[in-house]
This record gives structure tokens, C-alpha cells and sequence, in this order.
């Protein structure tokens, strides 16, 4: 085996390698979300234990009463799932419960909240909003926040959004209303919906009664969005045509350099400087060169799919395109009379047996050799 076959077999090992390491970086950061989505989960549903538990010591000393013990249940609740929902996301947990009885009851990043579940009055809450911004007039001043429950946010923004012909027309209720809240944000400018946001629950489901349930139903909520996550991940791990495409497209260029650089050595081995070179060399070349990444192109394209589709190793994949080409060649030399039945035997074992050994030593140095694509490279000019 000459030199030329020497780097010719080292090159085709190179793509296969090169597409194997393609391919393990990829199960690599599968792998590597796959752990993170881990502990993703286990900080998420151990924030909506920890929010149970409050939720149930607030149950257990009846704290607030018959009639506030929502409040502080809508509370825990809303700092447990939004920091839930954000650490199932990869992120960091965003919201505190203060839980002091003072001006804020929550602080989400630097912007302090303060929550009214108040159904009395039927005005979505705006008159708990109105006297505590009386007694604390500096809460908006500082970027704070008032929260209402999510359905009662939905309602008020419908309200507000109909003209005063529309609210007539609906009922005399809606109509009523309307002019409440149309009155209470005039009367009282230094409070806009701007102030205003929803909450992440609704009303009845921080009452005592409904709150396992929305509890059972966020950590489902939670599951589900980890199992979205795991498929995500898992989908953007999965072999592509685009990048098949690419590997193609490379794999052809390798190739055909290759093709091209053993020409030009081979007419510089017989003797000829390139300003010696007469057009049928070139055009002897360029034929070479055209055969060499179109078979690239097969190579990288075949390797590609044979790795990623069946249980296939690179060095094995290369070796079977290398031994298709070669026999497909040795078959055609004998359909023209070239060779005879004998020779073409002969010929296909001896081929076989060096893509064998280039496979075998490929896969040898890649193991002895755990460095991407040099492993392989220098197994095969060993093996060869």
C-alpha cells in the first residue's frame, strides 16, 4: 500500500469520525438538558411543598379567620407556583412572601406587591386597593404593585374596555358597574390599571375548600411542563436533513481536495513541475477531483444516516461506502473485459480486507486515543 492509499483511507476515516463526533456532541447535550430537567424538577415540586406546607399551617391556626384566611393562602400560593413555573423553565425563583402583615405581602424581583382578594362590594377589590394606597400613598411611588385575583382582573379589564352604549345594551347591572369603576379611576387618578395585575390564581381557587385541588392541578401543570421540556430537548437532539446536508457537502469537499492534492502529487511524482502540466493532466485531475466529491458527498451523506438511523459505527459505515465504491469499480472492470472472474474475486477481498483493517484500527485508536477525529486518524495509518 502506497502513500497515497494511505491518505486517501486516513481521509475517508477523518469524515466518519468527524460525523460520529457530530453525532456525540448531540447525545451530549441531550444528556446534559436531560440532567439539568432533573433538577429543574425536583426544585420545582420542592417549591410547591414548601408552599403547601405554609399553605397548611395557615389552614391549622385558622389564621385570618373565616373570612381572611384566603388572603393568606393567595399568598403562598402565588409566590409557590410563580417560582414553581419559573425554576421548571431552568430560571431562577423570582418571588418572597414577606408574610408580616405590613405593606407588602410579596416582592418579585425589586417589585413589591400587595394582594387583595376581596370579594365584598363586587368592585374586583379596588376600595382594599383604594385604602391602602391612603394609608401607605409612597406604596405606587416606589414601583410597588397592587395584584387582584386573575378572573377579577379579566372582568375589569372587560368592563373598562366597553363604551358607555355597550354597557347599557348588556344589562343594568354591567351598566351600574361600569359607571362604578368608570367613577373610582377618576376620582382616584393617582390608581390606574398600570398599578394594577393579575393574579397567577383566581378567586375560588385559594379558598379553603378548592386550594388541594388547585394545588394537585399546578403540580400536574408542573409535570407536564417537564415532560414538554424532556421532548424538546430529546426533538432538538434528533438527526436533521439539514445538517445531513451539510455533513454531505463537507464530506464532498474533503474529498475532493483530496482528490485533487493526490493528483497534483502523483503528476509531481513522475517528475512535472505545474508550469509542465499540459491540459490532459488537468483535465485528468479535474476528473479525479469531480469523482472524489461526488463520492464525498455519498460517503458523508451515507455515513450520516447509517450512524444515526441504525446501530451502525462510524468506521463500519465508512468501510462499507469505501467497499461499495471499490467493488462497484472492480465490477465494472469486468464487465468491459478488463479483468477476469478470478481477478475480480482477488481483487474484492484484498479490498474488504483493507477497509476491515481500517475500520478495526479506527475504532482502536478512537478507544486508545479519546481525542475527537485524531484518535481515529492515527489508528488508521497505524492499521494501514
Amino acid at each position: 500500500m502506497d502513500v497515497s492509499q494511505i491518505a486517501k483511507s486516513t481521509q475517508e476515516q477523518a469524515v466518519a469520525a468527524w460525523v460520529d463526533y457530530l453525532n456525540q456532541l448531540r447525545l451530549n447535550e441531550l444528556l446534559a438538558k436531560l440532567a439539568a430537567q432533573d433538577i429543574n424538577l425536583e426544585q420545582a415540586l420542592a417549591e410547591l411543598q414548601k408552599m403547601k406546607d405554609a399553605i397548611a399551617a395557615v389552614i391549622e391556626t385558622n389564621r385570618g379567620g373565616t373570612k381572611g384566611a384566603h388572603g393568606f393562602i393567595a399568598e403562598a400560593a402565588e409566590v409557590g407556583i410563580r417560582n414553581a413555573r419559573s425554576l421548571i423553565n431552568g430560571l431562577d425563583a423570582v418571588c418572597k412572601w414577606i408574610n408580616d402583615n405590613g405593606s407588602t405581602d410579596i416582592i418579585r424581583n425589586d417589585t413589591e406587591i400587595q394582594q387583595k382578594f376581596v370579594q365584598a362590594g363586587g368592585h374586583f377589590g379596588l376600595e382594599a386597593i383604594k385604602a391602602h394606597f391612603v394609608k401607605y400613598p409612597d406604596f405606587l411611588q416606589k414601583g410597588g404593585k397592587y395584584q387582584i385575583p386573575k378572573d377579577f382582573y379579566d372582568e375589569l379589564q372587560r368592563i373598562l374596555s366597553l363604551s358607555q352604549e355597550e354597557a347599557a345594551k348588556e344589562s343594568a347591572s354591567t351598566y351600574r358597574l361600569w359607571k362604578w369603576v368608570q367613577a373610582f379611576f377618576k376620582e382616584n387618578p393617582n390608581i390606574s390599571m398600570d398599578a394594577i395585575e393579575p393574579s397567577v390564581n383566581t378567586y375560588s381557587a385559594v379558598q379553603t375548600g378548592k386550594i388541594k385541588e388547585t394545588v394537585k392541578e399546578e403540580e400536574e401543570r408542573i409535570k407536564a411542563e417537564d415532560k414538554r421540556r424532556r421532548k424538546e430537548a430529546y426533538e432538538a437532539s434528533k438527526p436533521t436533513l439539514r445538517e445531513g446536508v451539510k455533513t454531505a457537502g463537507i464530506s464532498a469537499a474533503m474529498e475532493g481536495g483530496m482528490a485533487f492534492c493526490l493528483g497534483v502529487w502523483k503528476k509531481r511524482k513522475q517528475g512535472k513541475h505545474l508550469a509542465e502540466f499540459t491540459a490532459e493532466d488537468w483535465n485528468e485531475i479535474g476528473i479525479d477531483t469531480t469523482k472524489g466529491t461526488l463520492q464525498g458527498g455519498i460517503r458523508g451523506g451515507v455515513i450520516y444516516t447509517m450512524t444515526n438511523f441504525t446501530a451502525t459505527p462510524a468506521a463500519v459505515a465508512n468501510a462499507l461506502v469505501t467497499a461499495s465504491f471499490g467493488v462497484a469499480a472492480q465490477a465494472y472492470q469486468l464487465q468491459q473485459g478488463n479483468i477476469t472472474a478470478d481477478d475480480f474475486i482477488v481483487n474484492s477481498e484484498v479490498l474488504c480486507l483493507d477497509v476491515s483493517v481500517s475500520a478495526v484500527a479506527s475504532i482502536f485508536g478512537q478507544t486508545l486515543i479519546p481525542v475527537p477525529v485524531l484518535g481515529a486518524i492515527i489508528g488508521n495509518m497505524a492499521g494501514m
